[in-house]
């Protein structure tokens, strides 16, 4: 299996992820208040939703990158 078909079946898998589960949430440390040494810092929950054109799109390329990247001209 060369690079071409890992990078389609890489697509192919985040592809159907990102349709099956529509977003993903992430938590990031922000600083609130800063005086001197001493700092308040508070966590914050993100969520990013993904489009669904993403998902296809990637799909589509990793479908294609399996289809016709193995082949010499």
């Amino acid at each position: 299996m060369n690079f071409t078909k890992i990078v389609g079946v890489i697509l192919l898998v985040a592809g159907t992820a990102s349709l099956v589960t529509g977003s993903f949430s992430y938590t990031k440390d922000s600083t609130v208040v800063k005086l001197g040494p001493l700092e308040l810092t508070a966590k914050e929950k993100e969520q990013v939703n993904l489009p669904v054109w993403l998902g296809v799109g990637a799909i589509a390329v990793g479908g294609l990158l399996l289809v016709f990247g193995g082949r010499k001209g």
